[in-house]
């Protein structure tokens, strides 16, 4: 983190030695087919021909991308080299996925997203491309060959549904094999060639707010918890005089307006609470499946959809927020830190904190765990 997060890659040999993919090949072309899975299929035409360098068929490709759901038998066949499946949010929906994540946890969960996954057979690819946000490229099948620049020109193919660079110059490249990880700070420009078939890259990405969009969606989340006093502040103009312009804006009530922006900024709680339930609120294409209340004696994990944060005064989980203070809030911290809680952790909390780990249980939030 000191050295090279956010400043300069890092390829590290073995990152995670004995590392096998989360899911096999079969796994990965049923997950596709799924409608709340998150996938695309990205062929590169025309395949690498005999003889031909894989530099001069880079340059010349021609891509098509189509988006998932994937019906297996419209794939191309594994025979024919250049094509790409992928998979987003894997750890969604597949255990060992979720584990694999939980590795990443150095890094705040505010800004950790997801755990993508690719399969590609021979010369398979995406392009030479960037990504606004850090990422860590783990090898976990086959083999793949990386060529990475520092970004100096990001004008992009015309005419293509991809994202890919119109001039890219490597300066660096290497083959990674299972195990071997490269992790690349945001704005860097890199391409990764499958090299031979049962190619497989899992793909950590982080979340990257950008300050429009998150100033958009704290107002709007604000606005929302806002409710009037019981003495409601009341726009009063008794000096206002005769008028030749009447379409013309006051300015004393642009000033009332002004003051009450500048009043509500001044109660930070609110922005926090909206800020912390914006970052747990789950992703359009997750659900939750409705569960049953606690047995006794039995600790509890949060579900792999459950993202769950804290602060100074609230816990935050999937887009709702809770005051909490003493015990209670630091069994919740300790849940949400660890994902889990054991029985005897469960069975000392408050009888509040167990109606609440109950309510989540119902609503699928979390399950019970040994």
């Amino acid at each position: 983190m000191k050295r090279h997060w956010q400043k300069k890659p890092l390829l590290i040999r073995q990152a995670v030695p004995g590392v096998t993919s989360p899911v096999s090949r079969a796994e990965l072309f049923a997950l596709a087919e799924q409608d709340d899975v998150e996938s695309r299929v990205i062929v590169r035409h025309p395949p690498v021909a005999a003889g031909r360098s894989r530099k001069a068929a880079a340059a010349d490709a021609g891509w098509s991308l189509r988006r998932g759901p994937v019906k297996r038998r419209s794939l191309p066949p594994l025979s024919q080299p250049g094509w790409t499946v992928l998979v987003q949010g894997l750890d969604l929906h597949v255990p060992a996925a979720h584990e694999l994540l939980q590795r990443f946890r150095f890094v705040p969960d505010a800004r950790l997203d997801d755990l993508m996954i690719s399969f590609a057979t021979d010369t398979g690819g995406v392009g030479p491309h960037y990504d606004s946000y850090d990422v860590f490229l783990l090898q976990v099948s086959g083999r793949r060959r990386w060529r990475i620049a520092p970004l100096t020109d990001r004008r992009l193919q015309p005419d293509v549904p991809l994202k890919i660079l119109s001039h890219f110059e490597p300066e660096q490249e290497w083959v990674l094999e299972p195990g071997d990880m490269l992790y690349l700070p945001p704005g860097w420009a890199h391409d990764g060639i499958a090299e031979g078939d049962d190619c497989m890259t899992c793909s950590v990405g982080f979340r990257v707010p950008e300050e429009t969009g998150l100033t958009r969606e704290l107002l709007l989340r604000w606005a929302d918890e806002l409710c009037a006093p019981d003495e409601p502040r009341l726009y009063q103009d008794p000096r206002q005089e005769a008028t030749a312009t009447p379409a013309r804006i006051p300015e004393g009530l642009q000033g009332f307006a002004s003051r009450a922006i500048e009043r509500l900024l001044r109660e930070p709680h609110g922005l926090m609470s909206a800020l912390g339930e914006v970052l747990t609120e789950p992703k359009p294409q997750v659900w939750f499946d409705a569960g049953a209340p606690l047995p006794p004696a039995c600790g509890v994990r949060l579900d792999a959809r459950t993202r769950m944060m804290y602060d100074e005064r609230c816990v935050y989980a999937n887009g709702e927020s809770w005051r909490t203070a003493g015990k209670d809030a630091r069994v919740l911290r300790e849940l949400a830190d660890q994902r889990r809680l054991s029985a005897q952790t469960v069975a000392s909390a408050s009888d509040e904190l167990q109606d609440l780990l109950n309510q989540w249980a119902e609503d699928g939030w979390l399950h019970p765990a040994p």
